[in-house]
């Protein structure tokens, strides 16, 4: 089911975020949408809706809102953010900076919780072992490149069955079979 893009609070949730992230120096923009997407799945798996609406899609390097691109240069253009590219061992680190603060009263304090612990979770992190960890959610490995990874997909996990689990449904399976 397709959730509503907010481009208020995803504006918003970039300049939080780069904020927050101002002092880690493995913070750039690959970092920045697993971030986002972390942010977003978490949100809908607890509160049963996420924090912006972003599509988020199948990309090489992990999960990438849609709206990213767009949002990006909105915001250049109006001066809440800058970009500043940075030497990062063999490449450049593309990092977005906050102009102004963001105005937090357009989330809750639940998603600002949120944000807060998938920040935390990632802060040593390196851009691979964020894209890394992304490629172990169930959704993003369903998806096609470049396809929409569903929000449902939040419920479901990749983990095995604990060994109790498992055989209570076979048990269920056989004498439902039976």
């Amino acid at each position: 089911m397709a959730q509503e893009f907010n481009p208020t609070k995803f504006s918003e949730l970039v300049l939080y975020i780069a904020r927050k992230s101002d002092e880690d120096p493995r913070f750039g923009a690959v970092k920045l949408n697993k971030l986002l997407y972390y942010a977003d799945f978490n949100a809908y798996r607890r509160l049963g809706k996420p924090i912006t609406g972003a599509e988020y899609r199948k990309l090489s390097e992990g999960p990438a809102p849609r709206e990213m691109l767009p949002a990006r240069t909105s915001m250049l253009d109006s001066g809440d953010i800058g970009v500043e590219f940075r030497p990062y061992f063999n490449g450049v680190q593309q990092r977005i900076v906050a102009l102004r603060q963001p105005d937090v009263s357009v989330f809750s304090p639940e998603e600002v919780g949120i944000v807060d612990e998938a920040i935390s979770a990632l802060w040593n992190m390196s851009a691979r072992q964020a894209s890394d960890l992304s490629h172990g959610e169930i959704g993003w490995l369903a998806a096609r490149p470049k396809e929409t990874i569903p929000y449902e997909t939040a419920w479901l996990s990749s983990d095995p069955l604990p060994q109790e689990a498992e055989e209570y449904w076979r048990e269920t399976a056989i004498h439902s079979a039976g």
